[in-house]
């Protein structure tokens, strides 16, 4: 008997508590899952203003192997990279088969098994006027600044390569040059 009263004490409470304004919600379980914390994706603070997406301080590694690339996409930085950017890998066996690995995956079905310009794209006339390594006055610097933005038609392929591999291509591309000039 006791139970059954506070059973329909309960139940009472309940349907007084339901006959509120409709149009307002009163209790909300889990607010979070319904009012989001908005984030910019574009390196603003969230809660709390903790940096988000921000590049790591100059001269540091972050903890992933991923190196800060603070030349600009301009064609001031290109310059600056084809000036001043040197190859930080050792030039060994291992690096040039990894290069021309990764050179056959991503590059020489426009630029050529060669480096000639005479890729399948470039047969199939789908591309034209791609760039032959002999005729053009590149250094490894220029070619890791084209990797990682992109130049002309050639878009970037900094996300499919890590930065290792973009080395290990451009000394690739300046083996394939070194034999394209003979």
């Amino acid at each position: 008997m006791k139970s059954l009263k506070i059973v329909i004490t309960l139940l009472v409470v309940a349907v007084f508590a339901s006959c509120n304004n409709k149009r307002e919600r009163q209790v909300q379980y889990m607010p979070d899952m319904y009012v989001s914390v908005p984030y910019d994706a574009n390196g603003a603070s969230s809660a709390g203003d903790v940096p988000v997406n921000r590049l790591p301080v100059a001269g540091t590694v972050s903890k992933n192997g991923v190196v800060a690339y603070d030349i600009p996409d301009s064609n001031e930085g290109y310059e600056k990279a084809k000036a001043e950017l040197k190859n930080p890998l050792k030039n060994d066996d291992k690096n040039l088969a990894n290069g021309k690995k990764m050179y056959g995956i991503y590059c020489a079905v426009c630029h050529g098994t060669k480096g000639d310009g005479n890729g399948i794209l470039m047969q199939r006339e789908k591309f034209l006027g791609i760039p032959n390594y002999k005729d053009r006055d590149i250094t490894e610097g220029s070619i890791y600044h084209v990797l990682m933005y992109g130049k002309n038609m050639m878009g970037s392929h900094s996300s499919q390569l890590t930065y290792k591999e973009r080395w290990q291509v451009v000394q690739y591309v300046q083996k394939l040059r070194s034999e394209l000039k003979k």
